[in-house]
């Protein structure tokens, strides 16, 4: 099978000046509406075979500036269950696209945090999926709640995998791309797509970040679709910061399409999953994951420990913390 994805980069129009919930929602209502016309105006464009739109990190809101944690979940994150969430859905099936975006959302288990969630809806509007972005500086991750949220989820909740009619897909948020080990924990549980929601500075030099992408794709012998936005509006961070470079490369890591700067849907390529198929399938020099040895590092891991899990129980969420954690272990690394 053969279809397109299209890594949709748009512009972000963001929610930091808003001063109330329903304020914020309104503006995440209208970027639902101008989302769907660039998106409905994208496939007719580029044909009935895109089934795959990637939107970019925090597409709805734009990121916390200097809101704390409270003030950010209480403005913009979203509910679960929530009308947001229904707008998406509706845009999704009258679409009729596979879209996967990421936003700030809410959780039951832990009403005093948020976590940054990328999503899949499939065509019929159901979420398929939801990741947790793994590492983040200064908002909420699992691992800061690592006990309680394993009693609540589940290990494997933190690397899902969706096997959907156009491959086996998984999501990955902003630096967790420059973390080898979670693309690598997706492709253990068969990732073929790997997508991508960020919101990072362009750059026409080889950025960490676009270093990290190819890297990816060759060592998971896998697709990374990398939607990007195309700048920002409302923000105290000049818009043209986050602005372009949205791509998407194959599994031998040869980027098939990348957009420039400003909104765009020129970061959109074939995928073909019999291609990826039979390439993981033939033994060869070249089946990186096929002459995978585990075992090798299973120790070390175990052994080393850098950053500490759990450190949000029982204590606040406040960008001081996450500094003075940050600062303690690389005492700790270089003492």
């Amino acid at each position: 099978m053969s279809y397109k994805a299209l890594a949709l980069q748009v512009t972000c129009q963001t929610v930091n000046s808003c001063k109330t919930r329903d304020e914020a929602e309104a503006v995440m209502l209208k970027t639902i509406e101008r989302i769907e016309r660039q998106l409905a105006a994208s496939v007719g464009l580029l044909g009935r075979e895109t089934l795959l739109v990637v939107a970019p990190e925090s597409f709805l809101t734009g990121s916390p500036i200097d809101e704390t944690v409270e003030q950010w979940r209480e403005k913009a994150a979203l509910e679960i269950d929530g009308h947001i969430y229904e707008a998406i859905s509706a845009m999704v099936q009258r679409q009729q696209v596979y879209f996967s975006g990421n936003v700030y959302e809410q959780d039951p288990f832990f009403p005093e945090l948020y976590f940054q969630t990328s999503f899949i809806m499939g065509p019929n509007g159901d979420v398929l999926l939801r990741y947790r972005r793994l590492n983040a500086l200064f908002i909420p991750t699992p691992h800061d709640v690592w006990d309680l949220y394993l009693d609540a989820y589940g290990y494997d909740s933190l690397f899902p995998v969706v096997k959907t009619n156009i491959g086996h897909l998984a999501c990955m948020a902003s630096e967790d791309i420059l973390y080898p080990e979670v693309a690598r924990c997706l492709s253990m549980r068969g990732a073929e797509v790997l997508i991508h929601s960020t919101s990072e500075a362009s750059s026409p030099l080889m950025t960490q970040k676009n270093i990290a992408k190819l890297a990816r794709a060759i060592e998971n012998m896998a697709y990374v679709v990398s939607a990007n936005s195309g700048g920002l509006v409302g923000s105290p961070i000049p818009g043209g910061t986050t602005d372009g470079g949205s791509k998407i490369i194959d599994p031998k890591g040869i980027v098939l399409a990348e957009a420039a700067y400003g909104e765009s849907i020129v970061a959109n390529a074939d995928i073909d999953l019999a291609a990826l198929r039979e390439f993981r399938q033939r033994p060869a020099m070249g089946n990186l994951l096929a002459r995978q040895r585990f075992e090798l590092y299973a120790e070390s891991y175990a052994n080393h420990r850098s950053y500490p899990p759990d450190t949000l129980l029982g204590q606040p969420a406040e960008r001081q913390h996450f500094m003075r954690t940050q600062q303690e272990v690389i005492k700790k690394l270089y003492s």
